[in-house]
């Protein structure tokens, strides 16, 4: 029983409705009874996969380089504490990675049929790429998150990749103004780990995690942020104003009520540990805003 809690403790069940909102928007975007959609329900599997892939790999990589220890902030991790030996998360990764490429291979197929071999192909690239970005964040000597290249991969990821691949799973097109909420989930997603980054300052730079927000400096960090924010907001204003049909169009716009509270909360905290809180808030936040946008895209 011990063992378990400490499986789902590495799994970090916090971060996970984060992970599926691009995958909500995009579907919305392109098919209105996506919830009754095979493909719908695989995207989200996979999806799954890939977040609970990428916490117990930042867990293995940061407990073998030693970034996860007395510094940390944030909860206790499993290599941390010892609740999960160093080999046990090892095969932990690997299990976590083959389920989700069988979710992967399960949704494309579903998607595409034997018809789109071109498509199928991509995107399985696409899940392959997807894998190796979520074990190499903090894993191994070129561990792009420790070279602060963190914010690209989530942006492009969490963002891009989520809610235009979705899309393009369900109707096979692209279109240009599913790019505007993509953005805005692909840098509230950045914002998110930016805020983790923020909190972790003075440990990362300590054990020489080069973080985007150690190479920026806090002052900077802070400016970065409130970009990203304003970038999200704005992004989803300039789709409504293009797409807007009727007033249910509107109803993500109460999602940036705590948007804009916690930019107040942000600018009125001095000390980066005690943003610790908002992660959480902002995390949820963008799943608030990804179902409200759904909402308004089946209705």
């Amino acid at each position: 029983m011990i063992k378990i809690k400490a499986w789902i403790s590495a799994a970090r069940l916090r971060t996970l409705p984060l992970s599926i909102s691009g995958i909500i928007v995009g579907s919305a975007l392109g098919f209105q009874d996506f919830l009754g959609s095979s493909i719908f329900w695989l995207a989200i599997a996979t999806t799954l996969g890939l977040q609970i892939l990428s916490n117990f790999a930042n867990d293995y990589g940061d407990g073998v380089k030693g970034t996860d220890n007395e510094d940390r902030v944030g909860p206790k991790r499993a290599l941390q504490s010892g609740a999960i030996s160093k080999q046990e998360m090892y095969k932990g990764i690997i299990f976590t990675a083959i389920v989700t490429l069988v979710f992967a291979i399960t949704l494309i197929y579903v998607s595409f049929g034997k018809e789109n071999f071109f498509y199928s192909v991509l995107f399985f690239g696409l899940g392959i790429g997807a894998i190796i970005a979520a074990v190499k964040y903090t894993m191994g000597s070129s561990a792009y998150g420790y070279r602060g290249l963190g914010d690209v991969f989530v942006f492009v990821f969490f963002g891009l990749v989520s809610v235009v691949g979705c899309y393009f799973l369900f109707t096979k097109e692209l279109n240009f103004y599913v790019f505007l909420p993509a953005i805005t989930i692909g840098v509230l997603s950045t914002a998110v780990l930016n805020l983790n980054n923020m909190r972790d300052y003075q440990g990362d730079k300590k054990a020489g995690k080069n973080t985007l927000v150690v190479k920026l400096g806090i002052a900077h960090a802070r400016k970065y942020h409130y970009t990203l924010l304003v970038v999200a907001m704005l992004s989803m204003l300039i789709y409504l104003y293009y797409t807007y049909q009727n007033n249910i169009d509107l109803l993500f716009l109460i999602a940036f009520i705590p948007l804009l509270i916690h930019i107040k909360k942000v600018v009125g905290t001095n000390v980066p540990k005690l943003l610790d809180p908002e992660l959480k808030k902002i995390a949820l936040t963008t799943f608030l805003l990804s179902i409200l946008f759904s909402l308004g895209q089946i209705f």
